[in-house]
């Protein structure tokens, strides 16, 4: 049987991790893997309580220091292969990925690609209750990374991507350059130099309801040079 893992880092989302845990295992397909930064708030704890609920099926593990987005689903992704999981995806813990999309994701996966992108930008722009501002800052750092890279994806800085083991087998994680939110894009981009095949499948995109955002205007634009050394480096380094 097909072994799948879903990943959601944590980071202060004691009121959304046990309904975002609840609603994922809706899907009997899916296992969880909580990687927690060692959230102040008592985010681990809760997972601790729910993985009484199931066995074998909802995993913790507690890293000692907050390093980043990138990090922590790099540690996400060294666990799932060490245990032979065959599809493993990325997932925010706030719901502003709708759980409900990870069946049709996966029946992608387990078709003919290797990488499949819940993507906000494939038809328009799917975003619920942001400001305009956010939606702008974001469209446009996206259409940046398309120019920079040539890299045809519509959303290159989604966070809910689903990726089939063999693909992750081949990126080398000690050589990830980028941790925050850069992160994304080095991974889509590896892959896509690599010659895996990926589609986006259209999602809508929720603004958190609880909890406090990670994501700022700072953080994208720490991004965007980032991007151009990513680039440079593809040039004269191997993927």
């Amino acid at each position: 049987m097909e072994k799948v893992l879903v990943i959601i880092p944590t980071y202060n989302e004691l009121e959304n991790i046990k309904k975002i845990v609840e609603m994922t295992f809706e899907n009997k397909a899916f296992d969880i893997l909580v990687v927690d930064d060692s959230s102040p708030d008592g985010t681990a704890d809760l997972v601790l309580e729910l993985m009484n609920n199931y066995p074998k099926r909802l995993f913790l593990e507690q890293r000692q220091r907050k390093e980043g987005l990138g990090k922590a689903y790099i540690h996400g992704f060294k666990w799932a292969l060490e245990r032979n999981y065959d599809y493993i995806f990325e997932m925010d813990a706030d719901l502003s990925h709708d759980p409900n999309e990870l069946s049709p994701m996966f029946s992608l996966l387990n078709s003919k690609y290797d990488m499949v992108i819940g993507s906000r930008y494939i038809k328009g722009i799917n975003v619920v209750n942001w400001p305009l501002s956010r939606i702008l800052l974001s469209y446009l750092a996206s259409l940046y990374v398309r120019w920079i890279t040539f890299m045809p994806v519509k959303d290159p800085t989604a966070g809910f991507v689903g990726y089939k083991r063999e693909a992750l087998e081949k990126i080398d994680f000690e050589k990830i350059k980028f941790v925050g939110y850069a992160f994304q894009i080095e991974m889509k981009f590896k892959l896509w130099k690599k010659g895996f095949k990926y589609v986006e499948h259209p999602i809508i995109f929720t603004n958190r309801m609880f909890g406090v955002s990670k994501m700022n205007g700072k953080i994208i634009w720490e991004a965007l040079p980032a991007v151009l050394i990513l680039r440079i480096r593809s040039i004269f380094y191997s993927i």
